[in-house]
C-alpha cells in the first residue's frame, strides 16, 4: 500500500479545519501538544530551526517560569577567513550568560601558522581534526615544541608565549578561554601588530640587526598564514618544559575515569592531572545511544559545553521554580549557569553523543543527585519526595555518571 505524506501546509490547512485528528506535532516543528494545548504556525519560521529544537516549541511539559538563552550555534558565528585557515568564534556578545568562558573553532591548512601572540587570559585547545604542532615559551626561558592529534589538549597559561602550525592537509580544533569578554581590546596581543606599531629604529637596537630588515614586516596583521611545515628544532635556552610543567596533555595515552553507570566513556582533565592547566578544567565525554548524563550540578563554576557529535536533550534547573529544556546537535555550545541542576540526554537510538565540557576552575567537582538521596537518610529523603523508603534504599551510593540507555 502506498503511503501519501501531505505537505506541512496542507496538514495545517486540514488541522484548521478539523479534519486531521491532532497529535503531538513538536517534532513536525509545530507547537501542538495533542492533548488540546498549542496550534499550528502560521507566520514565519524557520521550520528546520522548529524542528530539530522541540524542547523550544513546549514538548518538555515539565519546564517552567524563566531561564534565558542557554545556547549558541557555532553555525551562527561570524567567520573570518584567511589564506592559511579561518576561524569563528563564541564570547559574551552572543552568549550572555557565558561569564566565564569564550571559545573558538578554528582551522589551519597543511603548514598554515596561527601567528605568535600571547593573551591576558588562559588558553585551552582540543584537537578534534588532523595534527598541529604547539610551540611555546615561558617567562624563564624554558620551551615546549610538541605534536597533538585527536583528542590532545594544550593549555597556555596567562600571558605565555605561544604559537600554532598545521601539520595535516586540513586541521581543526577547539580553543576556550577563561574569560567570557574575549574579543574586549586589551586581550590578545600578536607579533605582527607589534613589531609594525614600533619603531625600525628600536627594532634594529632590540635585535641587533640593520633597519632594513624589517621593511617587509606585514603592515596588517595576518593572524592565520601560509607557510610550509616547520623542519627546524629548538635547543638551548633553560631546556623543555616537560612533566608537571608540560603545556600539552595527550588524552588518550591516560586511562579514562570510572563510569559506574556503564554508559560510555568519561575524561577528566584538570589540575589532578594535568598540573599546569590552574584555571580552566574539562571533561571529554562520549555517551552512548538513548544514555543519561546523570542528574547532578557543579558547586565550583559555570558548566561550558561543546557538542562535537550527535544530538541531546538537557533539562536545566536555576532554582525558584525555573527549568527549561534544550536540544543540541554537532557544532552547538551552551552554558549551564553556576550550580544549577541539569542532566544530559543522548536523544539518538543508535548514534554515540561526544561532548566537552569547559570550566573555569581548577578542578572538575560535580554533586550527584542520586549520590545525595542515597547518603541521606533514607526515611528522610522518603518523607521529603513522598515516596516509599524502599525506593530510596535501593539508590546506588556511588555516582553512576553515565548510565546506560534503556
Amino acid at each position: 500500500m502506498r503511503v501519501q505524506i501531505l505537505p506541512a501546509t496542507l496538514c495545517i490547512a486540514l488541522a484548521l479545519a478539523g479534519v486531521v485528528k491532532r497529535e503531538a506535532q513538536f517534532h513536525d516543528g509545530q507547537p501542538i501538544d495533542g492533548k488540546g494545548k498549542g496550534a499550528p504556525i502560521l507566520g514565519g519560521t524557520d521550520p528546520e530551526v522548529d524542528r530539530n529544537n522541540p524542547s523550544n516549541l513546549g514538548e518538555q511539559s515539565t519546564d517552567s517560569g524563566t531561564v534565558p538563552n542557554l545556547k549558541w550555534r557555532f553555525s551562527d558565528s561570524k567567520t573570518r577567513i584567511f589564506n592559511g585557515g579561518w576561524v569563528r568564534e563564541q564570547v559574551d556578545n552572543d552568549l550572555p550568560q557565558s561569564h566565564d568562558i569564550a571559545a573558538a573553532q578554528q582551522h589551519l591548512k597543511k603548514g598554515a601558522i596561527r601567528e605568535l601572540h600571547w593573551h591576558r587570559v588562559a588558553e585551552w585547545g582540543f584537537v578534534y581534526a588532523g595534527r598541529v604542532r604547539v610551540s611555546a615559551v615561558d617567562e624563564n626561558g624554558k620551551y615546549q615544541v610538541d605534536e597533538l592529534g585527536y583528542g590532545d589538549i594544550w593549555y597556555f597559561p596567562k600571558g605565555q608565549a605561544h604559537t600554532l602550525q598545521g601539520l595535516d592537509d586540513e586541521s581543526e580544533y577547539l580553543l576556550a578561554f577563561d574569560d567570557g569578554d574575549f574579543d574586549r581590546t586589551g586581550t590578545t596581543f600578536n607579533i605582527d601588530d607589534w613589531i609594525a606599531k614600533t619603531p625600525k629604529s628600536i627594532l634594529a637596537k632590540n635585535f641587533g640587526v640593520p633597519e632594513a630588515v624589517f621593511d617587509k614586516i606585514p603592515k596588517t596583521n595576518p593572524y592565520i598564514l601560509n607557510s610550509t611545515v616547520s623542519t627546524r628544532k629548538v635547543t638551548g635556552g633553560n631546556g623543555e618544559l616537560t612533566g608537571n610543567s608540560s603545556y600539552v596533555y595527550h588524552t588518550f595515552d591516560h586511562p579514562s575515569e570510572p563510569v559506574p553507570g556503564g554508559g560510555g566513556v568519561f575524561y577528566k582533565i584538570d589540575s589532578t592531572n594535568f598540573p599546569v592547566a590552574k584555571t580552566i578544567a574539562a571533561t571529554f565525554v562520549i555517551l552512548e545511544p538513548k544514555g543519561l548524563r546523570e542528574l547532578h550540578w557543579h558547586p565550583t563554576a559555570e558548566e561550558w559545553l561543546y557538542f562535537h557529535e550527535g544530538t541531546a536533550r538537557a533539562t536545566v534547573f536555576t532554582g525558584n521554580g525555573n527549568s527549561r529544556t534544550f536540544d543540541f546537535h554537532a557544532g552547538d555550545t551552551a552554558i549551564f549557569p553556576d550550580n544549577s541542576g541539569h542532566y544530559i540526554e543522548n536523544t539518538s537510538e543508535d548514534k554515540n553523543l561526544t561532548w566537552i565540557e569547559i570550566y573555569k576552575s581548577d578542578r572538575v567537582a560535580d554533586i550527584s543527585l542520586s549520590q545525595w538521596l542515597a547518603l541521606t537518610p533514607a526515611d528522610v529523603a522518603a518523607a521529603v519526595l513522598n515516596i516509599p523508603i524502599e525506593v530510596v534504599e535501593d539508590i546506588k551510593k556511588e555516582k553512576q555518571v553515565l548510565i546506560k540507555g534503556n
